[in-house]
């Protein structure tokens, strides 16, 4: 059974449970104690390097280890994964196809007090966006479990991204859900609308559903992990079975989660989908609660926009 944990944290146990392979390499930014790698340093500390506050040396360094065959995990905070280091993660891992995965944590607005600066909400886009990428974003202790194995075993560059505040374990009540990469999982069923989430919005997402249930409206939960490769199928079929799409994401609409499933839908079901997430602003630093709240990430949101979509069949 998951627990009520942070992605983060649940990522630093499952990287020790699956870090046994000796091809596993760790190397961290000098943020042990916050990306949770300090586990795996205590446990192994042969194949763990504090690489200090150089970002790109780090990347490099692993891009190295990469080529002589190890799996090499990069570890910083989501906004110096995805910005700061965007120029060697693309040309010296993502060009040249290596096996390194880039983890990028405490991502989204609910690093809270941390502030705009710290609040990567760009990081989906960012890294979908470059060729070759796999892009995973586990919603849950039980998910990360998973996903973090399955990323050990997929040989290629890959970006995880994963959060600072505790959340709720949901995806291990559900008796048909099943982890793979590039495969969308449908939660619970519906007629009417569909909620496609990642992250800590799938939490969200499931009780939206309830809501709109009280009104009589069936929706349709997908967590949708995997950003790239995007499950086109799932979204095709949700589509054409229940005519309305809404995403919800801790990221910025433009280029995230909305965007990629957009993709699909223009391409193929040509339905009314809408967004929920951070509408292309900057975040402020306040409590993750009341972060959410202000930028609409929130269970009423996302039940609104679906009767808005249902209200534009």
């Amino acid at each position: 059974m998951g627990e009520n944990i942070s992605t983060r944290e649940a990522y630093g146990r499952a990287l020790v449970e699956f870090g046994n392979d000796e091809k596993i390499y760790v190397f961290d930014a000098d943020l042990k104690k916050c990306t949770m790698t300090t586990y795996f340093a205590e446990k192994y500390p042969d194949r763990f390097y504090n690489i200090g506050i150089a970002e790109a040396n780090m990347v490099d360094i692993a891009a190295g280890f990469a080529t002589c065959g190890a799996t090499a995990l990069v570890h910083t905070f989501a906004i110096f994964a995805a910005g700061r280091v965007y120029d060697q993660v693309r040309n010296n891992v993502a060009y040249p196809g290596l096996n390194v995965k880039v983890i990028g944590s405490h991502a989204g607005l609910t690093v809270g007090e941390d502030g705009a600066t710290h609040q990567c909400i760009e990081d989906i886009s960012l890294m979908r966006t470059i060729p070759g990428m796999t892009v995973i974003v586990p919603c849950d202790s039980n998910e990360v479990r998973l996903a973090t194995k399955a990323m050990l075993d997929y040989q290629g560059p890959c970006y995880f991204r994963t959060g600072r505040p505790a959340v709720e374990c949901v995806t291990d009540g559900f008796e048909n859900y099943k982890f793979e990469i590039g495969k969308g999982v449908e939660l619970t069923d519906g007629k009417d609308v569909t909620i496609i989430a990642c992250g800590l919005m799938v939490q969200e997402a499931l009780k939206a559903q309830k809501l709109l249930e009280k009104e009589g409206i069936s929706a349709r939960v997908i967590d949708m992990h995997t950003i790239k490769p995007i499950d086109r199928d799932i979204i095709v079929k949700a589509a054409k079975e229940t005519g309305a799409i809404v995403t919800a994401e801790e990221h910025n609409i433009v280029g995230g989660l909305g965007a990629a499933v957009s993709e699909v839908v223009v391409r193929t079901e040509n339905v009314p989908v809408e967004f929920v997430g951070v509408e292309d602003v900057f975040g402020h630093s306040a409590a993750p609660k009341v972060l959410l709240e202000k930028y609409g990430l929130t269970p009423e949101n996302i039940a609104e926009k679906a009767k808005k979509a249902i209200s534009r069949k």
